[in-house]
């Protein structure tokens, strides 16, 4: 497992802090993978997107985490991935978007985070993975996965994925 570095805090200002955050308070970086699989010719070439569980509210999610020590964002996302849902698969090295969350951090009280997101074709899909004990994993068509994450953008950015433009 890489090891994880803390992220460089960038200043606020993208319009998405809580209503309790002071105007200088910082931002913290995460990469996450919208990880994906076509369905294939039958099924009229659509795909599905993998979504998982956050393991204290259980809400669906994608994997994702802070920046790892000698891997690129990409790369990180890819890791989470496999950490958190047990999917091996490359990442396209451009992100599709990002999107914004608050997370309750231990020793910072709410803090916002903001998630690069990279798209990441399944490869494999392994039953046994470090977080598999903590986490549900399911696919979803994407119109299905948008309504049920709860941020916006990250919504949208899932009913806008079409991985035939990756190309």
């Amino acid at each position: 497992m890489a090891e994880r570095t803390p992220a460089q805090p960038r200043s606020l200002g993208d319009g998405h802090a809580r209503a309790d955050h002071r105007a200088d308070h910082q931002v913290h970086q995460q990469y996450g993978a919208l990880v994906y699989h076509s369905q294939g010719p039958s099924e009229g070439g659509l795909w599905q997107v993998l979504l998982i569980t956050s393991r204290q509210t259980r809400r669906w999610i994608i994997p994702k985490g802070w920046p790892m020590a000698g891997l690129t964002p990409e790369q990180t996302a890819a890791q989470e991935a496999w950490e958190e849902a047990g999917v091996k698969g490359t990442a396209f090295p451009r992100a599709l978007g990002s999107y914004g969350y608050d997370k309750a951090l231990p020793c910072e009280g709410w803090s916002h985070c903001r998630v690069e997101v990279y798209p990441l074709q399944m490869g494999k899909m392994e039953a046994q993975f470090p977080e598999c004990h903590e986490r549900r994993r399911r696919w979803f068509h994407p119109e299905d996965a948008a309504a049920q994450v709860a941020e916006p953008e990250l919504a949208q950015l899932i009913r806008c994925f079409d991985p035939r433009r990756l190309l």
